[in-house]
């Protein structure tokens, strides 16, 4: 356990816990200017309201609302938000993204009544709309000599933008303005266009094809967003693109080549499991169907999977599944008949059968599974499987995934490994690659959180080994969080974002798969925050 998180302990263990709530008779909150309340505001949005969402009521992190915040006081919250918790609660203060002064604020700030931002509608959304190029006006072919297939999109968090690079000559190509926190990049089905969408819910829209790549068309849908998809069905092949918003809690469809809005759906509704209305039912992950025209769009707090059919927009057809909550993210198995879907505040994947539309399983993992899109690989005892990774616990779970030949493995978690640390975000491997790479930057230790954890699939008993991959980033100074392997078209080389804050260096460290030993660092002022990387044809064919 690192230093800073035992002074956490420490500081919470002195603390007396007030009693009352912010409407008692013995507390309330405290107060704030209206510059503050500004400022731990844009804070809130930038670092907090993706896991305890928008209005506090919390779905991966705890609720933060007034009756619960006042009463554990400034002092108490200033610990937890200043230096984190093994269960996937970041240190600020600790990491260097917050200032000593910035954790106070958010303290004071947490104890506030949370206010809501605007709606948006399909007019409001359409008002924001920009083709910077026009369609016409693009290339009718390839004009470039970049290698498509092998292009890697990275985020650089902090600085609001993406970094394209060439993942043949490690040379970044371009860099490029977007919205703040790219939190996903997705490729058109045919690999000319580049989606990206900000956490400040801006799409947009990138020409591969252009002699330098750029932006050509944007549109903002909300105040907050995680997920951007594309139409991958036949005959469907850069049609459409998909957006979902955290607030306003809904869904939007595009034009595929231009971001035009065409339909909006909201998402808010009854609960799965509650039967309560949940006005705050944010869209998490989307993923796309190789079996039919449909996108499943997951319904973070009703814990509702909805199998949108984007075949006739007019007449919009919807199989609604109901899965525990809260749904987050997940990916396909390796045949893509099947979506493992991460429901991580009650530590269980649904498995829903895009052949037949119907919830196949539930299966039970351990605390908060954070797969990205997971991790497919045949396992030399169990057969074709998938792995998740997870916030809260020190564990990767690995399900079977084939009920055709291996029926008795099938939707059953037939190991669970041992990592190298909780507060995983990603896990991944390569159908050529005999290594199962695992991170786990939210970790408050930073020997954990700067390394990661690498297992050899053909002896997982052997447990898992420990590379510096930080260390081998040479930086100096700095949080150095690894995150989110990723691996090249080839599946000889797998790279990993070095993320420190945005005054310190940060880098893209490339592991060579098979020998595990570091084979470059891209070091250049640009990458300012880099976090996601998400490769072309990997991406592009959901291989992971």
């Amino acid at each position: 356990m690192n230093k800073s998180y035992k002074k956490a302990l420490a500081v919470l263990a002195a603390l007396p816990l007030a009693i009352g709530s912010a409407y008692g008779e013995h507390v309330s909150a405290p107060a704030m200017t209206a510059d503050e309340m500004y400022q731990g505001s844009k804070i809130f949005f930038e670092r907090c309201a993706g896991c305890h969402g928008v209005l506090r009521k919390g779905a991966t992190g705890k609720p933060l609302t007034p009756d619960l915040t006042v009463a554990k006081g400034t002092d108490y919250l200033k610990a937890f938000i200043g230096y984190g918790s093994p269960g996937g609660m970041p240190g600020f203060q600790s990491g260097g993204e917050l200032t000593e002064k910035e954790v106070d604020l958010m303290a004071r700030y947490v104890q506030q009544t949370p206010v809501a931002p605007p709606e948006m509608g399909l007019a409001d959304i359409e008002a924001t709309w920009k083709v910077l190029v026009a369609v016409k006006d693009r290339p009718k072919k390839k004009m470039n000599n970049i290698n498509l297939d092998n292009i890697f999109s990275t985020t650089l968090r902090d600085n609001g933008k993406v970094a394209l690079i060439d993942g043949d000559t490690k040379q970044i190509i371009t860099t490029l303005n977007t919205g703040y926190a790219v939190h996903i990049s997705r490729y058109s089905a045919s690999g000319r266009y580049l989606y990206v969408t900000g956490r400040d819910a801006k799409l947009s829209l990138i020409d591969l094809w252009a002699k330098v790549p750029n932006v050509v068309a944007e549109v903002k849908t909300g105040a907050e967003a995680r997920s951007i998809e594309t139409s991958k069905f036949k005959g469907y092949e850069d049609k459409y693109a998909i957006s979902g918003t955290y607030w306003p809690p809904q869904y939007v469809i595009h034009e595929g080549d231009t971001l035009k809005p065409l339909k909006v759906v909201s998402t808010s509704g009854i609960a799965s499991e509650t039967n309560q209305f949940v006005r705050e039912a944010r869209v998490a992950a989307i993923v796309s169907s190789h079996y039919k025209p449909e996108f499943m769009v997951n319904v973070k707090e009703t814990g509702k999977v909805l199998m949108v059919d984007y075949s006739d927009l007019n007449n919009l057809k919807t199989t609604t599944i109901d899965t525990p909550r809260f749904l987050h993210d997940g990916g396909l198995t390796s045949d893509h008949r099947y979506f493992m879907d991460a429901a991580n505040a009650s530590n269980k994947i649904a498995v829903i059968d895009l052949k037949t539309s119907k919830l196949a399983a539930v299966v039970d993992v351990d605390k908060v599974p954070h797969p990205g899109r997971g991790a497919n690989f045949i396992d030399p005892k169990f057969g074709p499987v998938w792995a998740t990774s997870h916030l809260g616990a020190d564990t990767i779970a690995v399900i079977g995934t084939d009920p055709a030949k291996h029926k008795k493995n099938a939707w059953k978690v037939v190991r669970s490994i041992k990592g190298h640390g909780a507060g995983s975000l990603f896990i991944k491997t390569h159908p050529k690659s005999k290594n199962l790479w695992v991170d786990a930057p939210l970790n408050p230790d930073a020997a954990v959180n700067q390394s990661v954890g690498v297992l050899d699939i053909n002896n997982l008993e052997a447990g898992v080994t420990v590379l510096p991959i930080a260390e081998w980033a040479n930086l100096g100074e700095g949080s150095k969080r690894v995150v989110q392997p990723e691996y090249n078209k080839a599946g000889d080389e797998v790279w990993f974002s070095v993320w420190s804050g945005t005054k310190d260096k940060s880098a893209i460290v490339i592991v060579d798969d098979k020998t595990r030993k570091l084979k470059k660092v891209i070091t250049d002022p640009q990458l300012i925050t880099p976090t996601g990387h998400f490769n072309l044809y990997n991406t592009m064919h959901d291989i992971y």
